[in-house]
């Protein structure tokens, strides 16, 4: 066979290799959508810290966590202590004396992103969103359900 031949023939095998591959991958699972809205970033939260509870209904996981919300910014201890988060822009919105707010928290060292929806209402805080982990190969998403209430910024362990 001549060289011509053997490349092409090498060529093939690959292309189509790859093909079979990336016909059984994942497909993308979009993040958590956040309804529309006069979302806005005024920093009405700031100050408030709320222990929240939850978990992942497909899997059974636990979420136990603390967030904070500081100069604008919105920090999950949990998520900090997994893949140092650090700290995300948040925006809010009022409707009928009930403060909504969304973020979005990209793990600078990994493919995992978390996406946020919450509903406070007085001291309570209802939560629903995301984490996503994409890689080439799959992605893997964990729906987040929680609620919590107001805790004192220095009872926040972590």
């Amino acid at each position: 066979m001549t060289q011509v031949l053997q490349i092409a023939a090498i060529a093939i095998a690959t292309f189509g290799t790859g093909a079979a591959t990336l016909s059984v991958m994942n497909e993308d699972i979009p993040d958590h959508v956040v309804p529309d809205g006069d979302w806005a970033a005024t920093g009405a939260l700031d100050g408030m810290t709320f222990r929240i509870y939850g978990g992942d209904a497909d899997s059974g996981a636990v979420l136990e966590d603390d967030i904070v919300f500081r100069d604008g910014t919105f920090l999950s201890v949990d998520c900090e202590n997994y893949c140092n988060f650090g700290w995300s822009d948040y925006q809010t919105k009022e409707i009928d004396g009930v403060m909504y707010f969304t973020t979005t928290a990209i793990c600078p060292d990994a493919p995992h992103t978390v996406v946020w929806y919450g509903m406070i209402t007085g001291d309570e805080v209802s939560i629903e969103g995301t984490w996503t982990t994409r890689r080439w190969y799959w992605t893997n998403q964990i729906a987040i359900q929680a609620t919590g209430t107001a805790t004192p910024p220095e009872a926040v362990s972590g």
